[in-house]
């Protein structure tokens, strides 16, 4: 395989959206079980499962040049529909009593949005970046720590890595995001005392 090949691959398999449809439910498996992966499946459905609905629609009728939007200037309105979709799930969670790790879950997604969706309007900030080391962040916090964390900083890496051979972002983007995931989900943890 090429490098351009590996690259486009990595950035397919590990797009935010699909991270954020796979995680909560895997979090929920891990954390309580089967019900734990229910609440997680409510969770996955609206945060990832309506954003995705409403970039396919873009893509579909040529709004938006691709599923990872890769003009910025095109990102506002799915982005704040994403924004829409993850505080209904995060009330919809807190309303039905879900377990606070996956409403910790859900809250920092929101934040991490919060602080990412802002800066992508001025500078292309790295989505990819953000949501796979907030995900890695969690999967810490459910699995043994420290070989999660060493394996999902390789991951990381190789994300941030595909983003930038595929020219969709330059280093000091992924680095951001890679930043921004990270640290507003270990802050959203802290302060719910997970």
């Amino acid at each position: 395989m090429t490098a351009d090949l590996v690259a486009r691959r990595v950035t397919d398999l590990l797009a935010p959206q699909v991270l954020v449809i796979a995680m909560p439910p895997a979090v929920g498996l891990l954390a309580q079980g089967w019900a734990g992966a229910a609440w997680g499946l409510l969770a996955s459905a609206l945060c990832g499962g309506v954003p995705a609905a409403v970039i396919a629609a873009g893509v579909r009728s040529g709004r938006l040049d691709s599923h990872h939007i890769v003009d910025r200037a095109r990102r506002t309105g799915p982005l704040l529909a994403a924004v829409a979709a993850v505080l209904a799930a995060l009330v919809l969670l807190v309303a039905l009593g879900a377990p606070a790790l996956l409403v910790a879950t859900v809250t920092a997604m929101l934040v991490a949005l919060a602080v990412t969706v802002p800066i992508t309007t001025r500078w292309k900030i790295s989505f990819h970046a953000a949501v796979c080391a907030g995900t890695v962040v969690v999967l810490a916090h459910v699995l043994p720590a420290a070989p999660t964390a060493t394996a999902g900083a390789a991951v990381v890496a190789l994300v941030c890595w595909a983003r930038v051979r595929l020219a969709h972002h330059t280093w000091a983007q992924v680095a951001a995001g890679t930043a921004v995931g990270a640290l507003t989900t270990w802050a959203t943890l802290a302060a719910f005392g997970l």
